[in-house]
């Protein structure tokens, strides 16, 4: 097994991913805002819910940026980005006016009302069916039919196609995952997505 420390920054509750990657079979993971963890890691989660500007506002604030930057872009080492998690690591955001980290050739947008069929609510909040876009190894062996828990109002764009891991449709097709060398990211919550998330994080414990 490996050591994974679950960044935290004090946005979103890292708990429920630290026990869902104990049900994964994972007996080292920690939650930790200590660069010195931070650096020992063999794999990094950055979680998050909420607002964008106020991700970023805390993620600044924590001192852990340079960190995890040297874990993901420079050591190359795997990190999953989940929900505001992943957009953080997009360039920017309908959300705010803050930067994002800008690891992944992409942005957050809001959902497109004019797009959306009558009777189509924002925030989008359930289960939904994905669609494999691309091989992805924490795609291996998971169930049929894959479906995973979401709870958001601005969704992922990629501008390089090759990026896009998984997509759903609600009221149009968009982005749900991403993944880049050792960057994967999901907008939706594997936490809370039954055996389709345990999978994918034991996929994400095995890499």
């Amino acid at each position: 097994m490996s050591k994974i420390v679950i960044i935290d920054y004090h946005i979103g509750n890292v708990t429920s991913v630290k026990n869902m990657l104990k049900k994964a079979g994972e007996t080292d993971v920690i939650i930790s805002g200590d660069p010195t963890e931070i650096a020992l890691a063999d794999k990094l989660i950055l979680p998050g819910v909420g607002h964008f500007d106020y991700g970023m506002s805390k993620l600044k604030e924590s001192g852990l940026i340079t960190a995890i930057e040297k874990h993901a872009l420079t050591d190359k080492k795997p990190i999953l980005g989940i929900c505001l998690g992943a957009q953080l690591m997009t360039q920017r955001s309908d959300e705010g006016t803050e930067k994002g980290l800008g690891w992944i050739d992409g942005e957050t947008v809001f959902f497109d009302n004019a797009a959306l069929p009558a009777g189509y609510k924002i925030p989008h909040m359930g289960w939904n069916y994905v669609t494999v876009k691309k091989d992805c190894p924490l795609m291996a062996d998971m169930p049929e039919q894959p479906r995973f828990y979401f709870v958001h109002s601005f969704h992922l764009k990629m501008h390089n196609p090759a990026h896009v891991w998984l997509t759903t449709n609600y009221g149009y097709e968009f982005c749900v995952a991403y993944q880049k060398d050792n960057l994967y990211a999901c907008q939706f919550h594997p936490e809370k997505s039954h055996k389709f998330g345990m999978k994918l994080m034991e996929n994400f414990v095995r890499l």
